[in-house]
């Protein structure tokens, strides 16, 4: 997870760099697209991170 936040998050961003050459958007307006997910990502990441029992009981 923390993996995909990397990806999407600047300076390395290579996902948003990519979907920006393949849309033809700005990367301006993708970035305020993805940041509902971002905020997702780290929510989650954190709960992870804090509350060990919850990666547990996901049977992974």
């Amino acid at each position: 997870m923390g993996l995909a936040i990397g990806m999407i998050t600047p300076p390395v961003a290579i996902n948003l760099y990519v979907a920006s050459s393949v849309t033809q958007l700005p990367l301006e307006r993708i970035i305020r697209a993805i940041i509902p997910y971002l905020l997702g990502l780290i929510t989650v990441l954190l709960l992870v991170v804090y509350v060990p029992i919850l990666a547990g009981w996901s049977g992974a």
